[in-house]
This record gives C-alpha cells, structure tokens and sequence, in this order.
C-alpha cells in the first residue's frame, strides 16, 4: 500500500488549510464565478417511474387505463406511477488521517481541499433547489447532516467542514466503511446523487463494493481520488525513508527506484475502481490538488450527468 511522509507523531491533524481558506468565500466563488446562471438541477421535474398495475376502481382515470391487461387476462387494470421527487446531493467526505497529507507546493491538504470541492458542490446544488446530506468516513469534530435545502444547508455544510480534524485508519476495522456509509444506503432514495472525496488509500478490500452497492434503485455514484501531487508522483529523490500516516508501516527505498513499481500500483487501485463503478453506471474522477477547483466541479457535474443517464 502505498505510504505518505509524516509531518508529526499525532494522531489527529487540524485541517491544514493553506491557500484554500477562507472555506466559505472560495468555496461561493468556485460555485458561483462558473456555474452562475448555467447550472441545471439535479432534479430532472417532476418525473415519473412505472409503479405497476391495479384493479381498476370507478373514479379512476382513463388516461392510465391498461388495454394490454384487457386484452390478455380480461382484467380492467390501471397502471400506477410513482412521482420522483429525490433529487438530494449526498457528500461522502473522507477525514481519515491520509487526507491530512499536504506535500511541498500544495495549496493546502487533500482533506481541504475536499472540502473545498464538497461545499462548492453544496452550493451549486442549494442554488438549484437541491438538498444536500453530508456524511463522513474517519476525523475527529465530524458529524453527519441530513438532506436539507436553502441557504442554511450551505452554511451548515461549511460549519461541519470547517470543525473537522483528520484522524483514524481507514483500513481499521472490516466493516467501518460500511458503517460510514450506512445513513447514506439507509436514506438516500431513487435519484438521489452520492459523491464521494477521498484519496481511495488504505481503505478496507470491501470499500469499493460498498459504495458501490449504493447505486441501486436509480441512485447516480461519482468517487473523486483526491491525491497530493508528491504523493501521486513519488518526487522525493534518493534514499527516503517514509511512514504511513495510517497504521505502522515504514518504508526506506530508493524513490528513484520503486517510483514505476509505485505508480503503477496507483494506476491499479484507480483502474479497479473506475471498472467497478462503470459496471454499475457510476464514474470515476482522478483529481490532484492543484487543480483548479472550478474545473473539477466542473468535471463532477458532468459525471453527475453521465451517471444519470
């Protein structure tokens, strides 16, 4: 698995913001400086999914009135519909402790700058009349929100980044990530769109198929790896000797030697997903954080769409 370079021994990582802060004036100008005006909601109207067959009653309306059901069973049917009206954005935001890794030239951690790309899509969303949930996987001061809409909803998201620290291993425990995601697969309903940040490092083997289980019953998925560019490079050069910020382990190599061993495995790890969640109708995004995050709000509401259809 690949490993990051320690900053210090703690266990729990303030969120180093860097260049990413203030949260909420950068995160309203991502969202707004290029979605203003251009965005379409989530929300498709008042759209409608056949819902199945029922005796017919007096009253009922001719429109839906099944001939098909006359003719083949000599039954006077009518066919229901089921109005969609979900359109909830629900975040899945990685705080364990790989997302507190900030390399040399990064505007700020990967954590930040998740939540940087979170609360512009929050925005985007409650613009549109879309409500937003918010869930966590790992940190300290995390609490999870329930799919709201309006002005509130941005502001509360910003406030539950804003409190976060990183901490924990994402890899501790077999089904903590089921566990994370649990409110999400409990309330998320047909339509609704789940996003979820993370840097996709040291979760547990089932991790993929769990979030991936979320794309049932007509719920569009997007992941976006979020990796530091030292980290997703190996730039380091020489000898170095480097210690997971999850779990114990501690690697001296030199960089110059395993970086096409290393990248590769990346490669695999991205490669894995992005099969797992095409093959359920969902997509993958490969960000770093210096990308700017207009474009890759950007890219994820065009995943959004794809996703959708």
């Amino acid at each position: 698995m690949p490993v990051r370079a320690v900053k210090n021994d703690t266990s729990v990582f303030p969120i180093d913001w860097g260049t990413l802060a203030p949260l909420h004036l950068k995160a309203r100008a991502v969202a707004e400086g290029l979605y203003a005006g251009a965005h379409r909601s989530f929300r498709k109207g008042a759209g409608v999914e056949f819902g199945g067959q029922r005796p017919y009653v007096p009253g009922d309306d001719l429109r839906f009135f099944d001939r098909r059901a006359l003719l083949r069973h000599d039954k006077l049917m009518v066919r229901e519909f089921e109005t969609e009206t979900d359109r909830a954005l629900w975040i899945c935001l990685d705080a364990t402790a790989s997302m507190s890794f900030r390399g040399e030239g990064a505007p700020g951690a990967k954590i930040a700058y998740a939540g940087l790309v979170a609360a512009a899509l929050a925005r985007v969303a409650v613009a549109s009349g879309d409500p937003v949930g918010l869930c966590w996987i790992g940190g300290v001061g995390v609490h999870g929100l329930p799919p709201m809409g309006g002005r509130e909803a941005f502001e509360r998201v910003i406030g539950a980044i804003e409190g976060a620290s990183a901490a924990g291993d994402g890899s501790a425990g077999e089904h903590a990530f089921e566990r994370a995601l649990a409110p999400v697969g409990r309330r998320a309903r047909r339509g609704s769109v789940i996003v979820l940040l993370s840097d996709l490092l040291d979760l547990p083997a089932r991790s993929m198929g769990s979030f991936g289980a979320l794309g049932t019953s007509g719920r569009a998925l997007v992941a976006v790896r979020v990796l530091d560019p030292s980290e997703r490079d190996l730039s380091f050069r020489g000898t170095v000797r480097l210690r997971a910020l999850e779990g114990s382990a501690i690697v001296e190599a030199d960089a110059d030697l395993v970086r096409p061993a290393y990248r590769e495995r990346l490669a695999a790890i991205a490669a894995a997903w992005s099969r797992d969640l095409a093959a359920r109708g969902g997509r993958l995004l490969d960000v770093t954080t210096t990308d700017p995050p207009a474009e890759v709000v950007r890219s994820i509401l065009l995943s959004i769409a794809e996703a959708r259809r």
